[in-house]
């Protein structure tokens, strides 16, 4: 929704929340909620079943023990390729006494037992070993703000977005952690580094596959905005730290308590482009001793406005009227830097 008229009725704008301990309790709950847990088990489960499917390009290395004419030699110039039974790109790989096998999308103990199978008509009771000598067939891109970004091989080891991204050498200084891009199949879905490394939300560490891009954005316009009576009006990157609406107020400077109504501070959170309403305001009252605390407790969001009005609380309505045509400006500046940057990227 956008802002269309200062006279429209505040109620048809916003939701007006207070800041109180429900709320937190509420926002926690949230974070790991029932969806979040069963994600987490399904990550835990998809990682204690994971087994490398063998791909066009791959080097085999295969033993049969006591049968040294049947493994090629591997002297000390050659390498994995040269050493190994590459995949070719109709799927299979040629063994003496066996021919061609395809072996693309088996494992290494399903080719093992396959090999085992054809080899006893010749060699009684085979003993085969097959590994993966060069992993080539599958790759994860990973990009944007890493050290070392480029193309990484999956193997028999698992995978997750953690592991690519530490491969890569870890986040820059101006990594966004908060909306990472996890590209699958044609559809992107966001992670957050943060919440995975500061709140143990692993499940949005997933198993990576075969074609998987993943990129890491620059911090951008991910800043939260203190305004009003604060003794420093600024911007305040979202990097990887927690930030409270206690930290953001401190960081300001503070509210002036000689102008400022300590009833009136608010943080103005945009809602989803698909709602009804423009923005919820959370509402903190500074009054209260434990208010403060509350504030410790109360998460700031990229984009997020905190507001320091010196307007009583009973004309509140009137400030958020005469705020918003600033903020939805704000966000509307702060979308088109985002798609810009999205068209960077893309090109």
């Amino acid at each position: 929704m956008d802002y269309q008229s200062e006279s429209a009725p505040i109620d048809d704008l916003v939701d007006v929340e207070p800041i109180t301990l429900g709320l937190i309790n509420a926002q926690r709950s949230t974070a790991t909620g029932t969806d979040l847990r069963q994600a987490g088990e399904e990550q835990r489960a998809a990682l204690e079943d994971y087994d490398y499917r063998i791909g066009r390009g791959d080097v085999l290395s295969i033993i049969v023990y006591e049968h040294p004419e049947l493994t090629i030699p591997a002297g000390g110039e050659r390498s994995a390729e040269e050493a190994g039974n590459t995949v070719h790109q109709d799927g299979t790989i040629y063994y003496p006494y066996v021919g061609r096998l395809e072996v693309a999308g088996m494992t290494t103990t399903e080719v093992r037992d396959a090999l085992t199978r054809h080899l006893r008509s010749v060699i009684p009771e085979p003993q085969v070993e097959v590994k993966v000598a060069s992993f080539n067939s599958q790759k994860v891109l990973v990009t944007g703000e890493v050290q070392e970004p480029g193309r990484l091989p999956i193997t028999n080891v698992p995978m997750t977005v953690l592991d690519a991204i530490s491969h890569a050498g870890g986040p820059r200084e101006l990594a966004n952690w908060h909306e990472v891009q996890l590209t699958r199949d044609g559809q992107t879905r966001t992670l957050s580094l943060y919440d995975m490394l500061n709140d143990g939300q692993l499940a949005q560490d997933l198993l990576l596959q075969d074609g998987d891009v993943l990129h890491v954005p620059d911090l951008g316009n991910q800043k939260v905005f203190v305004m009003g009576e604060v003794g420093e009006p600024q911007s305040l990157p979202m990097g990887r730290s927690r930030l409270s609406l206690t930290d953001a107020l401190t960081q300001a400077g503070s509210f002036d308590e000689a102008q400022a109504d300590a009833s009136g501070i608010f943080v103005i959170r945009r809602k989803p482009q698909e709602s009804d309403k423009l923005a919820t305001v959370y509402q903190l009252d500074a009054r209260n001793a434990t208010a403060m605390v509350l504030g410790t407790e109360f998460r700031l969001q990229p984009t997020d406005v905190v507001y320091v009005t010196t307007t009583p609380l009973g004309r509140w309505n009137r400030v958020i009227n005469q705020l918003l045509p600033t903020v939805t400006a704000f966000y509307q500046v702060t979308r088109a830097a985002r798609d810009a940057n999205d068209l960077r990227d893309d090109i």
